[in-house]
């Protein structure tokens, strides 16, 4: 008699279970689009953002894909001691990833450790969870960023390459509230219109864009120069990796509606990052 885990999930059933499992509710202000779905992919690059058990045998897990997006499938019997799939459904690890199914939830058919990638440890990979907590709080599901997808890709790469967190973190942080569809051009002043010049003090309004700081201001206030330089992602000054930590962390806590980053504070409490 098949188990629990052998019984097809209906579509009905798989957006139940996503909703009821979901790790984090998704922002309401988090843009969102309308679903594209195939019915069968194969082959598709993929990491895995978070996983969690489901029935007996069985996992759920959200992956993210370069061309499909943040996606959540259930993996039949991963948990099972023989299961192909134990030890290949971990994070960091470059996939190749094949599902099928149209509702919410689709069905894992495989996943394939293809490699090519230096492993990250220590407080690299406390990072790394970072980088996963972000997407998964700030990415809608079924949303293709293929462009987010190359650069998650090149910051794991930095991470294992010892390159400073810090830098590494903020050019992924500025490049996700791009790709969403959240971030203003920092180096206009939405008030006059003209060019953020270097001298000049602002803060950043996270609707519009930045501004000419007041005498008293209760958001953070950076020199103009942090902000042309975030724009070209040159954080070699320290002031601009200081004031570009106080920004972003100012902007992200806006984008998610108050949700807390367990790994953000986290980081904080060991780095100060």
């Amino acid at each position: 008699m098949p188990s629990r885990d052998d019984e097809l999930i209906d579509n009905d059933s798989e957006a139940q279970v996503a909703a009821a499992h979901a790790p984090h509710a998704l922002p309401t202000n988090a843009r969102r689009r309308a679903p594209a779905r195939e019915g069968r992919i194969v082959g598709q690059p993929g990491f895995v953002l978070h996983s969690y058990p489901y029935k007996e045998t069985s996992l759920i897990v959200d992956l993210f894909t370069r061309d499909h997006g943040r996606i959540g499938v259930v993996a039949k019997g991963a948990k099972r001691p023989l299961s192909k799939l134990r030890g290949v459904l971990q994070t960091f690890q470059p996939l190749s990833v094949s599902f099928s199914g149209k509702s919410e939830l689709r069905t894992l058919i495989d996943a394939e450790w293809v490699g090519g990638m230096l492993p990250i440890e220590k407080t690299a990979l406390l990072c790394g969870f970072y980088l996963n907590e972000l997407l998964v709080k700030l990415l809608a599901r079924d949303d293709p960023h293929p462009a987010l997808f190359d650069h998650y890709v090149s910051t794991l790469n930095e991470l294992a390459h010892g390159e400073p967190a810090p830098i590494a973190l903020r050019k992924f942080e500025r490049a996700l509230l791009k790709e969403t569809g959240v971030a203003a051009d920092l180096t206009r002043c939405t008030t006059t219109r003209a060019r953020v010049e270097a001298g000049g003090l602002y803060v950043v309004d996270p609707e519009r864009g930045a501004r000419t700081a007041a005498a008293v201001e209760s958001w953070p206030v950076v020199s103009g120069k942090t902000l042309v330089d975030m724009e070209r992602e040159d954080y070699a000054d320290p002031q601009t990796q200081a004031q570009s930590k106080q920004l972003m962390r100012f902007l992200l806590a806006y984008h998610l509606g108050g949700a807390p980053l367990n790994t953000r504070q986290i980081l904080i409490d060991l780095m100060q990052l």
